[in-house]
């Protein structure tokens, strides 16, 4: 059996990886649909929102990570999420359950993809957008960045809404 080495600069980004995937169903744990679109009365986004746009952008990680049979999976949501689309007003968001169900199929698709991820993909550059180049390490490290800040987001957010404040085991 061949044992695959990871790259040493993805090591610890795999183990936030890890640590990511079940953060977000801790911060989540127990947040009613109902509450989940709750934006407390400001334009702050919702826990649905911040949900959804965690698993669109992991689906888009495996656009760009994953083998090329992946590339075409999409979350359910995807159309409320595409393009990076911001939160919509009077949007029914759908129920945390689907995207924790979206969640739990892509997550360790993505994870796969990032352990196997060799350097010179990481060193490869791209536009990220007009004028703006970055390497496909520093967008796994946006990534995981993005991805904290979220989980920080909900996190809040559910003890704003009354809720008990997340667990981390």
């Amino acid at each position: 059996m061949e044992t695959k080495t990871i790259s040493n600069r993805m090591l610890s980004l795999v183990v936030l990886y890890d640590m990511h995937t079940k953060y977000l169903l801790n911060a989540l744990d127990g947040i009613s649909d109902q509450d989940a679109h709750n934006r407390l009365n400001t334009k702050a986004n919702h826990v649905a929102w911040l949900t959804g746009s965690f698993v669109q952008e992991r689906f888009e990680g495996v656009k760009k990570f994953g083998s090329e049979s992946q590339r075409d999976l999409k979350q359910e949501a995807d159309e409320l999420f595409k393009d990076h689309k911001g939160i919509q007003d009077n949007i029914n968001y759908p129920p945390l359950a689907n995207f924790k169900k979206d969640l739990d199929k892509i997550s360790p698709l993505l994870r796969e993809a990032l352990v196997n991820v060799n350097d010179e993909k990481l060193d490869e550059q791209f536009e990220m957008m007009p004028g703006m180049k970055m390497t496909y390490y520093e967008l796994i490290t946006f990534m995981t960045y993005r991805e904290a800040s979220i989980i920080g987001q909900i996190a809040l957010l559910r003890r704003l809404l009354g809720y008990e404040g997340m667990k981390y085991m």
